[in-house]
């Protein structure tokens, strides 16, 4: 999976929960997949809401969240830290 030619932001430090790694084992799909997709601006499973929040985080410098589904049926978070200092990967109940 290729870098987003133009990120809306940065990521910052990039982690992972160990629930959000083996999840990603277990659907043979790179943390890449997911997390251009949040660089690029498409938010995934979050809700109109939450869509209009992240765009305006993208400009305000607030937090920024992406759901998505891998593969095999579960659901991970991507969290951008308002500071930009970090990006995390992680299951909705490792929050």
């Amino acid at each position: 999976m290729e870098m987003p030619t133009n990120p809306l932001f940065k990521l910052g430090r990039l982690l992972m929960t160990p629930g959000a790694m083996e999840a990603l084992q277990a659907s043979r799909q790179s943390p890449w997949a997911f997390l251009t997709r949040h660089m690029a601006g498409d938010w995934g499973e979050v809700d109109s809401e939450d869509k209009a929040l992240n765009d305006a985080a993208v400009k305000d410098g607030t937090r920024i969240l992406s759901a998505y589904t891998t593969a095999s049926g579960t659901r991970l978070w991507i969290i951008t830290e308002a500071d930009r200092s970090a990006t995390t990967i992680l299951l909705p109940d490792e929050y």
